[in-house]
């Protein structure tokens, strides 16, 4: 196991950065130094109440190697979780993510090929393409480590190229890097608008959930926090120039995930009329899921939300009690999807 005392956490003031930071701060002594950008969806209140001696937020750009060659000379490693992630996005102007995701992973890593820092490269599992859904036909099929890379949108495409890039800079300059691939998160500080926070945002405000088209499209669900506990286990103790995926079973329909959402509310999730149903979005992926059994026989994880429902309950229950963080983005993201019939 590797001991690190100050690491650098790009994006760490987004959804799953920040509450990897959080995490690190719970379970290890190392001092933080969060660099993010603070797009739209990164916020200074997702690091509040953090120790202002163990996390430092800096604002830049990952793309821009002046600001990130200083601080990888002092930290002793790199956790990477900054990237444009918004599909919708990245099919509305695919430049942001070539920039962020293509460029911005490049300049990090040179940056640790200079100094020998420790690096590890957060990835989704949509890298992959997707799954036929499964039927009496068609098996269970899952991704592993082994699976061949076939992007779909211009979001995944460009973190395939960034896995891609680290691979090379590990085999050719021998940079110390680990990847992992992660299924569809959720859970505290999400912006309203990925698939979960916004229908429970919806249901809040006394609206219907929405749906993408026949709702069939299946996501292998995992809690931030699980995330984060797998992201730790994989610097501490992963081996290096491996990839490894973190998933934790949780395969759900987007309509199973809206039913459960109308169930904790108390609503009728059989009910036709409590659920929209909207335009499909192009080039949507029909299922993910992930194989994760090299990490748990090798690192011995698990997730703590093993139970999906008991997950969305816990995050539910955050959505509640931040209505103060979330509503003054409300109103701008339902109107943007409301132009694309979303």
């Amino acid at each position: 196991m590797i001991a690190v005392e100050h690491i650098l956490v790009t994006g760490g003031a987004g959804f799953i950065g920040s509450n990897f930071v959080h995490h690190l701060v719970g379970h290890t002594e190392a001092r933080v130094t969060v660099l993010d950008k603070l797009t739209y969806a990164a916020t200074r209140e997702s690091l509040t109440g953090l120790p202002s001696d163990r996390v430092e937020l800096v604002v830049g750009d990952i793309a821009d190697a002046g600001v990130v060659d200083p601080l990888v000379d002092r930290v002793d490693a790199v956790v990477h979780y900054a990237a444009e992630s918004h599909n919708d996005n990245s099919l509305a102007d695919p430049a942001p993510f070539v920039q962020t995701n293509i460029v911005g992973t490049f300049t990090l890593l040179e940056a640790v090929r200079r100094s020998g820092v420790r690096f590890h490269h957060v990835s989704t599992d949509e890298v992959y393409g997707d799954l036929p859904l499964v039927t009496d036909e068609v098996p269970a099929k899952r991704f592993t480590e082994d699976t061949p890379y076939r992007p779909s949108s211009p979001y995944s495409a460009t973190k395939a190229g960034s896995d891609h890039l680290v691979r090379a800079w590990v085999r050719s300059f021998g940079v110390r890097a680990t990847i992992s691939n992660c299924s569809n998160n959720y859970g505290p500080w999400q912006h309203v608008e990925k698939f979960i926070p916004r229908q429970i945002t919806e249901v809040i405000e006394g609206r219907r959930p929405r749906v993408y088209g026949d709702g069939r499209n299946v996501r292998d669900w995992i809690h931030t926090d699980d995330h984060s506990a797998a992201v730790l286990a994989i610097l501490q103790r992963g081996r290096i120039g491996e990839t490894y995926l973190i998933g934790a079973d949780g395969e759900r329909s987007n309509l199973e995930v809206v039913r459960a959402i109308l169930r904790h509310f108390g609503r009728d999730p059989e009910d036709p009329a409590e659920i929209e149903f909207v335009a499909d979005r192009a080039g949507h992926d029909r299922r993910y899921a992930i194989e994760s059994g090299k990490l748990r026989a090798e690192l011995g994880w698990t997730p703590r939300f093993a139970d999906f429902e008991s997950g969305l309950a816990d995050t539910i229950a955050w959505y509640q009690a931040h209505e103060d963080w979330w509503r003054p983005a409300k109103a701008d993201t339902e109107a943007s999807y409301a132009a694309k019939g979303q």
